[in-house]
């Protein structure tokens, strides 16, 4: 899903999507959409005196990876056919509507009107992929109850690996955002590892507080909830913040995902496969609100230049213009609710629009067989352990090819 979703993003992002996202402006929610393939266009420099090409293929990652977090909520039962549509629907209606009006130039962009405080993607990246995969996982149905009982992750050890590449990866997230080597980018990767290591440790705290055991798959939510929950903020915030912004965000995901979500009839309903809803939207929700207070005037300056946004909310206070500050903080929640609603309402559109064509779900009895059923081949496929295949030659080339699912549906 992962890599499939990666390849259709960038071919879907040069032909349409970026210029959606970051082009001309079509409608208040929405750039015109184009190919941006020119050469011409793509050797130019842009407003960050990169060659366009670079900006191109910088956001076209950061779409990709929101499309990636949000598969994170659908694993282990959707249909790979439905998949296949959901990717460029909900890239095309979801994300590019979402970054244009925040980022592109939209009518929560305006100097003048309500700008959202959003370094690098916790409302447009985080907020979207948590809600509209949550909303997604609500229409695809949950997994069979013994697999969402039970479990845990394949191998810790390759887990742990991947969390170290999330880590490292993140650097160039954040530090990668103002699009040049200065004082915005090198604080906020500092920020970004400040909030991230006070997180990983809040939540280990709280593991060993309530469980008396120290979990390492919590650790390592822990650490994503920091990563994601400084985001918005990460260049544009003091160094203390970063470390406050930790604190909460390795408490407060803690508590929905531990507390609430088992307390609750409606989370127990939705099978949100890695608690991608609480480790993303809550955090990244969590984060806005906080850039909404702790984003200082001087570095809000340095990244943007004069009088795009007011101040945080603690610097209009120290400043004697709380006004200023409460402004700013109901801009976040309006970029909060905007963000929060259009995915619920256009990813359940998609997905109902998707379940007239093929099914969202896998067949019953596949998901009972799993990998094998939905590709024809299995992650772990152990010689002599119920092979039904000889092992002379690949089975593609003994199988006789079938009329593809979708073919014979419309058939």
């Amino acid at each position: 899903m992962a890599l499939y979703a990666f390849a259709a993003v960038l071919l879907c992002w040069v032909l349409w999507a970026h210029n959606m996202a970051f082009g001309k402006k079509l409608l208040p929610i929405m750039g015109n959409p184009s190919t941006a393939l020119a050469i011409k266009l793509l050797q130019r420099n842009g407003s960050t005196y990169i060659p366009l090409a670079d900006y191109v293929y910088f956001q076209f990652v950061f779409a990709a990876i929101t499309v990636i977090l949000l598969a994170g909520s659908l694993l282990g039962r959707m249909n790979f056919y439905a998949w296949m549509f959901f990717v460029p629907m909900w890239l095309t209606c979801c994300y590019t509507i979402g970054a244009f009006s925040i980022w592109g130039g939209g009518f929560l962009d305006k100097p003048d009107g309500i700008s959202i405080i959003d370094y690098a993607g916790g409302f447009v990246i985080h907020l979207s992929s948590g809600v509209a995969g949550f909303t997604a996982a609500f229409w695809v149905g949950p997994r069979h109850s013994r697999d969402r009982q039970h479990s845990p992750p394949n191998n810790i050890i390759h887990m742990l690996g991947g969390a170290g590449f999330l880590w490292l990866g993140w650097t160039g997230f954040n530090g990668g955002s103002p699009f040049a080597v200065g004082r915005t980018a090198s604080l906020g990767i500092l920020n970004t590892h400040i909030c991230t290591a006070s997180s990983l440790l809040v939540w280990l705290c709280l593991d060993m507080i309530f469980y008396q055991k120290s979990s390492v798959i919590g650790a390592v939510q822990g650490m994503i909830t920091g990563l994601v929950c400084i985001t918005p903020g990460a260049g544009l915030v003091e160094s203390w913040a970063a470390a406050l912004m930790g604190v909460l965000s390795g408490s407060v995901p803690w508590y929905t995902m531990m507390v609430l979500h088992r307390r609750y009839a409606f989370f127990q309903k939705v099978d949100d496969t890695l608690a991608v809803f609480h480790t993303h939207a809550v955090a990244g929700l969590l984060g806005g609100l906080l850039s909404g207070v702790f984003a200082k005037p001087s570095l809000l300056e340095m990244m943007y230049g004069r009088n795009k946004y007011n101040p945080g909310l603690l610097y209009s206070i120290l400043d004697h213009r709380p006004g200023d500050g409460l402004r700013q903080l109901g801009y976040q929640l309006i970029g909060a609710l905007f963000i929060t609603a259009w995915n619920v309402v256009f990813t359940s559109l998609i997905c109902i629009l998707i379940s007239r064509i093929v099914n969202l779900r896998m067949a019953e009895d596949d998901l009972e067989i799993g990998d094998d059923a939905a590709h024809g081949e299995e992650a772990y496929a152990v010689w002599g352990d119920g092979e039904r295949m000889p092992t002379t030659s690949p089975w593609r080339l003994q199988a006789t090819p079938r009329i593809p699912f979708l073919c014979r549906r419309i058939i």
